[in-house]
């Protein structure tokens, strides 16, 4: 991977601050900037059918090895949930979602703007279980309740955690076996696909849910998530509610190019190789220090639970998300990491850490 360079902001104190808050607080990988720049004066038909989004497309299908799929660009998470999620259900249908999944808690009621009540369970890890979905099919009888019909997941979890071959599968049949579609937000696909504990390819996630999709946003891309509709049922007019919600893009070409750049070669799963090392680096440091963790997270995020003064010395040079207080003296912070994450940055983050753990 090439070489990130760029300095952190400056802090409110004069120091520079350095950003654990999110893995989108870069703009873009030089080669997909290099390639935007090199095809900038080349005309192009537009709304998602130049020729570098149907070469994305081809090159996306290639990694799944698979032909018999639908692949759209869109611009950004949120509006795929909402396009795909809207588009796959009828009026009185309904989502069955984890209590943590983004379309509960990060998307504003997008989902329930377009009519569809997501039905929230608790969970383990911000996972889905057979019986969590099985629970909530149980609860909803008849005409008098929505009818649950889709199953929302994300891969890597809004908890850092990912979802096993084994775990996909037993949602997988419980899904077809009660007819609901599975539906996976792959905003952190990447994180997940490179993690350590990983044991799914894109192939076997292909053949296991109706739809997914692949996040750029947050590995690599300036905007773009690339969704993959597997279930023929669902394909039909898909453009259309790309259209309708607003999300078809006239210079499409811009989300083409950049999938392109992601999955001409390696580099879509080397950048999330790499924002998962820099994690990985910083929980190994945790755990030697005896800092308790939510979960011992395989991904990007890290969910380390923090002496409240602690914290505050760390936030004159590093920012990121205190999500909540465990009790007078501690409280849950969320670490996350990028694939432009420096490691001299994780360094300096360690050294601090080390001096006040």
């Amino acid at each position: 991977m090439a070489k990130i360079q760029g300095r952190p902001l400056l802090s409110s104190g004069g120091c520079y601050m350095y950003r654990f808050t999110n893995d989108y607080s870069e703009g873009a990988h030089p080669q997909i900037l290099k390639a935007l720049v090199e095809t900038n004066l080349e005309q192009t038909i537009g709304y998602g059918e130049d020729k570098f989004s149907l070469e994305a497309a081809d090159l996306i299908k290639k990694k799944l090895g698979r032909e018999d799929v639908d692949i759209h660009l869109i611009p950004g998470g949120t509006q795929t949930n909402l396009i795909a999620i809207s588009a796959f259900l009828r009026p009185h249908e309904a989502v069955i979602a984890p209590l943590t999944g983004h379309v509960e808690v990060h998307e504003t009621g997008a989902i329930e703007a377009t009519g569809h009540k997501i039905i929230t369970m608790v969970g383990t890890e911000g996972k889905l279980s057979p019986s969590d979905v099985k629970e909530a099919v149980g609860a909803h009888t008849d005409e008098h309740m929505v009818k649950p019909r889709l199953v929302y997941i994300s891969n890597a979890t809004e908890l850092g955690s990912i979802y096993t071959k084994a775990e996909l599968k037993a949602l997988s049949e419980v899904c077809r076996e009660h007819k609901l579609l599975l539906f996976m937000d792959g905003a952190r696909l990447g994180s997940a696909l490179t993690s350590s504990k990983n044991d799914l390819t894109l192939r076997e996630i292909s053949t296991l849910v109706d739809a997914f999709y692949i996040g750029g946003t947050k590995n690599g891309a300036l905007i773009g998530e690339a969704l993959v509709i597997c279930t023929d049922s669902l394909k039909e007019d898909f453009r259309f509610h790309i259209k309708q919600k607003g999300a078809l893009l006239a210079k499409g070409r811009l989300l083409g190019i950049q999938f392109r750049e992601l999955f001409r070669d390696n580099l879509f799963f080397e950048l999330a190789e790499h924002a998962n090392s820099m994690a990985a680096k910083i929980q190994d440091t945790l755990v030697s220090l005896g800092c308790p963790l939510l979960l011992h997270s395989p991904s990007n995020q890290l969910f380390p639970i923090m002496p409240n003064g602690v914290i505050s010395e760390l936030e004159k040079n590093y920012s990121f998300e205190v999500q909540k207080r465990v009790d007078g003296d501690h409280s849950m912070v969320r670490l996350v990491t990028s694939w432009a994450t420096r490691e001299s940055a994780v360094d300096e983050f360690i050294a601090d850490l080390t001096k006040l753990l």
